[in-house]
């Protein structure tokens, strides 16, 4: 009792408390609320003199003047080990389906749960033996978790080379049993157990390099594939107005996606919307394995009336996730959703703690905040040669779909890939809503550049001819302007927009994107058609689009898809011009 650090409550401002303290307080340190039988968990946020201002990741009404506070000397930590896949947890780690077993319907503030059990025994292989050297996140062993090799390495926070004293043999383990012990170079040793704790707000750095974002990471959506490629390992960013369709895309890209391991924050983002992904996600089979799609899920989740601080927490136990499973030389994608929730949480603390407001009143250093979470994104190579990846999307709710606002903003400065959702296209039902005209990204894509590039260039040209004819009208138009039109209208329709609700267009494989693309790009875009007004060239695109859509729900390779694409070959060459009519 003596040992503990105790301070008592001298300020209660909505989810901010602050304490008088006599004691020593690390910054980020987590400190517990004692009301009543209630411990509400909390971390410090800011130390000045003899007060420490926590943010509390719990209601806090009912909280009085006086209550005690305890220190807990440890940063807020998630525990990383086999059970992580296919759990949905809260931004604290709490089980959620546990933790409502025992709570019922309406969970109870202050009750939390062991990420993973200490009790569930695992099947260990050990991978070495007495007397190796190793260093911290090196592999000792394996268990089998759901579709993969789960790696139990060595605790990422230790230094320098480290003996194995000892390691136990083949068979089955929990959490509380020493599987290893290892001594550090100070003579030290430390046991080794299924699972590790790590701080959320610290990356984990155990590994020889970092990489630059390089490949492209599949995600069978066209658009973004073909014209605004993500990178494996690589940032990128969906802002987007309410009901442009952001949390549907993220889904459709978890599901399709070639990547291992799926992790989901659901950052404040409404109750409906986060019980749909619950609902969703174990029904759906994961077209890769036949299996679950949950078994290669994690799901964190904090809805919007859940307390403002816990946002924070739900991102950074999301990222950390990421990188433990990272470091298996498994490839994650993480989508956050959204980060404007986030920033709103950080923006009211920040007017509570009285700090100079930014832009909008956002707090100064948001711009930070954001990119510190991007950075942890990347390509690392193991001390083993193994490659594993993170790769990061955030979506983003701006007021009013106003991309000109400050969380928009600082996130295009540091993500690799912009996918803006436009209102006009989404009411149109084009999707994905992904606006072709604004969107961008620095990645390679695996369409070839001059293909890219005259897709872009037919787009903008249809688009700037839409617009002139919405002033001189349809007769105010030359018939090569109205074909470019109608050429960039074709490529949006047939090739750009994709059907959630077929079971072939909903996704695309890389193969078949270059295919259809080299196909598109070399008969129709780069093509001279001789067609006599515009009346027969819009009966022409028309049946051209019509044919294509055909074509997206034929099934790769198929006696459909080769039919199809002979019927529109034939299409096509009854409009091309002649030799003669090209020369003249």
């Amino acid at each position: 009792m003596t040992n503990k650090r105790i301070g008592r409550i001298s300020q209660i401002n909505g989810n901010m408390v602050t304490a008088d303290i006599d004691t020593f307080v690390i910054q980020n340190e987590v400190a517990y609320i004692l009301h009543g039988q209630e411990r509400l968990k909390s971390e410090v946020i800011r130390v000045r003199e003899n007060t420490a201002q926590m943010q509390v990741y719990e209601q806090t009404a009912g909280l009085k003047i006086g209550e005690e506070v305890e220190f807990s000397s440890e940063l807020l930590s998630v525990e990383l080990g086999p059970g992580l896949l296919g759990q949905i947890f809260d931004g604290l780690q709490n089980p959620l389906p546990q933790l409502a077993e025992q709570c019922g319907f309406f969970l109870k503030r202050g009750v939390y749960l062991n990420a993973l059990s200490d009790e569930e025994a695992w099947e260990f292989t050990p991978l070495v033996k007495k007397g190796d050297l190793l260093r911290a996140g090196e592999k000792i062993g394996l268990v089998s978790e759901k579709l993969f090799k789960h790696y139990i390495m060595a605790p990422f926070e230790l230094k320098g080379a480290l003996e194995v004293l000892s390691i136990i043999t083949q068979g089955k383990y929990n959490a509380k049993q020493s599987l290893c012990r290892l001594k550090d170079e100070s003579g030290k040793t430390h046991d080794v157990f299924l699972k590790q704790k790590w701080p959320v707000k610290a990356p984990i750095q155990a590994y020889a390099e970092k990489l630059k974002p390089e490949g492209a990471l599949v995600s069978k959506m066209r658009i973004i594939d073909s014209l605004f490629p993500v990178s494996r390992g690589g940032t990128y960013c969906i802002p987007g107005p309410f009901g442009a369709g952001k949390t549907v895309l993220q889904q459709l890209t978890s599901r399709h996606a070639e990547v291992d391991i799926v992790i989901i924050a659901a950052c404040g983002e409404r109750a409906g919307e986060v019980v749909e992904t619950l609902k969703t996600f174990p029904k759906i089979t994961d077209p890769r394995t036949g299996r679950p799609l949950s078994d290669r899920t994690v799901i964190i989740c904090n809805t919007s009336s859940m307390p403002v601080a816990a946002r924070e927490s739900s991102v950074y136990t999301a990222v950390t996730i990421a990188e433990y499973y990272r470091q298996m030389g498994l490839n994650v994608l993480l989508l956050a959703d959204s980060t404007s929730r986030w920033a709103q949480a950080m923006r009211e603390m920040s007017g509570r703690l009285e700090e100079i407001p930014g832009e909008e009143a956002f707090p100064a250093y948001l711009e930070s905040r954001i990119a510190s979470f991007y950075e942890r994104a990347g390509i690392v190579r193991l001390y083993d040669g193994g490659i594993g990846s993170v790769t990061i999307g955030g979506t983003i709710s701006p007021a009013g779909g106003n991309f000109e606002e400050p969380v928009t903003q600082a996130t295009l400065k540091v993500v690799g890939a912009f996918h803006g959702l436009s209102r006009e296209r989404s009411d149109a039902r084009r999707y994905p809503a992904i606006d072709p005209l604004i969107s961008w990204s620095k990645y390679k894509s695996f369409i070839a550049a001059e293909q890219k590039e005259r897709g872009h260039e037919i787009l903008r040209k249809s688009y700037e001819v839409s617009q002139m004819m919405k002033v001189v009208g349809e007769e105010g138009t030359t018939l090569s302007d109205y074909i470019d039109y109608l050429k960039g209208e074709f490529l949006d329709f047939a090739y750009l927009q994709q059907n959630a609700f077929d079971a072939v267009d909903e996704a695309t494989t890389e193969e078949r994107q270059a295919y259809v693309f080299g196909f598109i790009y070399r008969r129709i875009l780069e093509a001279e058609f001789a067609l006599a007004d515009k009346e027969k060239a819009l009966q022409f695109f028309q049946k051209l689009r019509q044919l294509c859509r055909t074509w997206s729900s034929a099934p790769w390779g198929s006696a459909e898809f080769k039919n199809t694409e002979d019927e529109i070959s034939v299409t096509i060459n009854t409009a091309l011009k002649s030799k003669e009519e090209l020369n003249v």
